[in-house]
């Protein structure tokens, strides 16, 4: 397969993404860059979802990582060739391309169910910072507020994922919500199930919401005294997703949930206000 190709298709993937409206108008070599980090992302992603033998799943896991490695020794398989000059171009780190298949692997030997505070950011440090780091390379910002955006723009996207979705997480057995969170609300259970019933569930969800808003707050400080320019993409992806918070805030946490999701004219809007310089 020809890297046109592998682009084309990642394009296709990412096309039904939130991200996807932010990286559609970045200059070309920058939006391919990030259609091949979003194509990596979901390839990694969809092995510790599916539904194979965990052992399958982690005998997969590995192979990514030998991929990765071999890519950055300057040998890399097929299925990472079309990597070599996003990389040579942009400078992303082996380290975080790892940090991604880390935070994907922490649900295949058994599912998360109520992660203690430092399981529960190391998993948003790889699974979302980590992405971010790479993701900053492309973007072309400096190392240092680089690697702070990514730090506290991706623990917000995060966290607001994991608020969004604690009922389908539950479907699949997983529960994300912090242990000493749910411990203070009074909930003792890890059942997924359990806990989604709880009526204390707006306890465990306040500190988390507010949590992503100082995030937020830190990414807005980070975007604002860089270049507009390098910040379009990274601003735009904050800006749905600071929406996407609000919706959860003004629905609540008690039963019933029903479905949040940022509506077409609203993505139109922030598009319209942060992608024009």
């Amino acid at each position: 397969m020809n890297t046109q190709t592998e682009t084309s298709e990642a394009q296709g993937a990412a096309s039904g993404s939130s991200f996807y409206a932010a990286m559609r108008i970045m200059p070309r070599e920058q939006r391919d860059a990030m259609f091949q980090i979003y194509s990596f992302c979901r390839q990694v992603d969809d092995i510790a979802d599916s539904h194979e033998a965990r052992d399958l799943r982690l005998s997969q896991m590995q192979q990514w990582r030998e991929d990765i490695e071999a890519l950055y020794a300057g040998n890399p398989p097929p299925r990472v060739r079309d990597y070599v000059e996003p990389i040579k171009r942009f400078g992303m780190r082996k380290e975080d391309y790892l940090a991604v298949i880390d935070g994907m692997e922490m649900d295949i030997p058994a599912d998360i169910r109520a992660p203690d505070e430092a399981t529960f950011d190391l998993y948003c440090d790889r699974v979302a910072s980590a992405v971010g780091r790479l993701s900053v390379k492309v973007f072309g910002m400096p190392d240092e507020d680089g690697v702070l955006l990514a730090h506290h723009l991706g623990r917000a996207l995060q966290i607001t994922n994991i608020l969004r979705d604690i009922d389908e997480d539950a479907t699949l057995g997983r529960l994300y919500l912090p242990r000493e969170l749910l411990y203070h609300a009074g909930i003792t259970s890890s059942d997924p199930q359990v806990v989604i019933k709880e009526t204390a569930l707006p306890k465990v969800a306040a500190p988390l919401v507010r949590r992503a808003q100082e995030h937020f707050k830190e990414s807005d400080k980070i975007m604002a005294r860089n270049k507009r320019r390098s910040v379009r993409a990274p601003r735009i992806m904050s800006k749905y997703y600071h929406a996407i918070l609000e919706l959860l805030v003004k629905r609540g946490f008690a039963l019933p949930r029903d479905p949040v999701r940022l509506g077409k004219a609203s993505k139109i809007a922030i598009l319209l206000r942060y992608a024009i310089i």
